[in-house]
């Protein structure tokens, strides 16, 4: 049975009934506008309205039902043999394949299978649905965004004396966290009772660090190891080298002998692609590079001087600053050197000597940042002075892109993990530049004033969005640089190649040219044009010196015969009151005639 709801009303109470016809539009009214009355208004632009009473607003929750999920397993059997055949017995299987493809039932089943799935192809192959059609859209989105930064978040040295930080390094696991080494470098300046550790800080708890690594002597470099996030390795100012695992808590683990470590200072420590994960290598300004296994630390494994005269003496070894090992380079090595010296090394040398391979110059002071380009290994930066400076491998006697020189001095510098055409450099007046050399070449993309106090180091994180900086007073601040600075552009990986490949060729042909200009200058002092230059000379020195001695003799006789006459002119009868002035005139003029006649012989 069907229910039917009936609603009845009078047609008095639905009211009038609406008729609607078509007509022309009518101008009722127009009024012009009028200039006057525009002038006694004042527009206020933007227009700020404060409201007093307002609709209040509450946040409300609401629980939703809950989704659970269960994983469950099942065991896998080879099905759709029969009983009788045993599916492991080669000759039963194929004697049973053949049975079946010989059933009618079989062969229409796969004809008409055969047919649908040739329609799938063909469809799939006309249309790809998987394509994706505007996957760079975002890319070039990036670009038109303007260069920016921001400061995220500032952990300060939590003791009372302040330290500097020298060296930083991201948790190799999802950077969440940042070991962070303090020390003074002023040499003997330490002042009294400053604390010798270093902290492992965690991102997501900045007030207070998560760990305490507690040294013999105050830590200038600290490395996570890139395959056991636990270990770390540290560079200490008295030259010994300490590796701690967080797990056994902030007591050292391995600690180097005092007598074969560094003499000076630990300013460089990195970690080397091995199987085992457990070799490292550090260098000094004492003039040493040392391989180490961490697993037995009392002694390196290997020491190589840097000595390039070759003649394997500690005295003429120049001290490193910086270290730089690629693991897809294993067998080369380089070294920034206090002299403004790149050295390129060897590792599998046989000797000392030969370990070192090359030499790039061109820094006025030491070399405090080397690293190579992630994406183009051959390519280089080098952080000293008041410049950073691009370096190729193929040219070996200048660099081929440099900054401008700044007014402040430059500390450190690094390349962008994800764009091979960036790189960050930090001042001594608490600046931090981002360069973009596809952007712009004569200027940095961003200037960024991070703190009043110098910038000492720098260290950016593996997707290349956030940047370290620690200052002279041990703060250490975390920035996010704009998604335009950490996002691959469009086709950025072949302009930068063409770059690099334009630069190193027109510094490969201005070497040329320097070559041959130094090779003719050596010719012209070994003599080769003698010959020539010595006839020109003598030839124009005797025609000089003879027309002088002409100038000289007709100027003498001019003078005799000037005065020649004057004594004619005074020989004739004169006054008598003048007698007197006239015979001493005529001694004087006889003197002189004597003193001209003698001048030609």
């Amino acid at each position: 049975m069907e229910i039917v709801y009936v609603y009845v009303k009078k047609r008095s109470e639905f009211g009038k009934q609406c008729n609607f016809s078509d007509r022309q539009a009518e101008l009722n009214i127009n009024i012009p506008p009028n200039p006057e009355l525009a002038e006694q208004f004042v527009e206020r632009n933007p227009v700020d309205t404060g409201i007093q009473c307002s609709t209040s607003m509450s946040e409300h929750e609401v629980n939703t039902e809950r989704f659970e999920m269960e994983s469950r397993g099942i065991n896998h059997v080879e099905g759709g043999w029969p009983k009788d055949v045993n599916p492991l017995e080669l000759e039963q299987t194929i004697r049973f394949r053949k049975k079946v493809e010989k059933d009618e039932n079989y062969i229409n089943a796969i004809t008409q299978l055969g047919s649908i799935m040739e329609h799938c192809i063909k469809q799939n192959n006309a249309i790809d649905i998987y394509q994706e059609y505007f996957d760079d859209e975002d890319a070039v989105e990036v670009t038109d965004e303007a260069p920016s930064a921001k400061t995220i978040n500032v952990l300060r040295d939590p003791q009372e004396i302040k330290r500097s930080a020298t060296h930083l390094s991201w948790h190799p696991d999802g950077n969440r966290k940042l070991a962070v080494a303090y020390s003074c470098l002023n040499f003997q300046r330490a002042p009294e009772g400053m604390s010798h550790e270093s902290y492992i800080w965690d991102l997501e708890n900045p007030n207070k660090p998560e760990i305490v690594l507690k040294p013999s002597s105050p830590l200038v470099t600290l490395e996570y190891n890139p395959k056991d996030s636990h270990v770390l390795l540290g560079g200490c100012y008295n030259g010994q080298l300490a590796c701690w695992d967080t797990r056994k808590g902030s007591l050292v683990a391995e600690l180097s002998t005092i007598e074969f470590s560094h003499r000076d200072p630990v300013y460089g420590s990195i970690w080397l692609q091995s199987k085992t994960g457990t070799e490292c290598f550090s260098a000094s300004t004492d003039g040493q590079v040392m391989w180490w296994d961490i697993r037995k630390m009392s002694k390196p494994t290997e020491v190589v001087i840097l000595d390039i005269a070759r003649k394997e003496q500690l005295e003429n070894a120049l001290g490193a600053i910086s270290l730089e090992f690629e693991s897809t380079l294993p067998t080369k090595f380089m070294v920034g050197t206090e002299q403004g010296i790149v050295i390129s090394c060897n590792r599998k040398a046989k000797t000392s000597a030969e370990k070192i391979v090359c030499t790039f110059s061109g820094h006025h002071g030491p070399i405090y940042a080397l690293q190579r380009n992630p994406f183009y290994p051959k390519n280089f930066l080098t952080v000293g002075d008041w410049t950073a400076r691009i370096w190729s491998e193929d040219s070996r006697e200048s660099s081929i892109m440099w900054t401008k020189y700044h007014m402040a001095y430059l500390t450190d510098g690094a390349w962008s993990p994800v764009r091979p055409a960036v790189f960050f450099t930090t001042r001594m007046d608490g600046t931090l530049d981002i360069w973009d050399f596809v952007f712009k070449q004569c200027d940095p993309a961003l200037s960024l004033k991070v703190c009043d106090e110098a910038l000492f180091c720098l260290r950016v994180q593996d997707n290349g969005c956030f940047i370290a900086c620690g200052s002279q007073l041990g703060t250490t601040t975390l920035l996010e640089v704009s998604n335009g600075l950490c996002t691959l552009q469009k086709n950025e990986k072949n302009t930068a190649s063409l770059i690099f490949e334009r630069e190193t060729r027109r510094e490969k042909i201005l070497e040329a040219r320097h070559r041959e200009m130094r090779l003719k200058e050596k010719g012209k002092a070994e003599g080769r044009d003698d010959s020539l230059r010595e006839e020109e000379p003598t030839f124009h020195l005797e025609e000089l010196v003879t027309k002088a001695e002409d100038e000289f003799f007709n100027i003498i006789y001019s003078e005799l015969k000037k005065k020649e006459t004057e004594a004619m002119k005074k020989t004739k009868p004169k006054q008598p009151g003048l007698e007197a002035d006239e015979e001493v005139e005529g001694e004087d003029l006889g003197e002189e005639e004597g003193d001209g006649a003698q001048a030609p012989t």
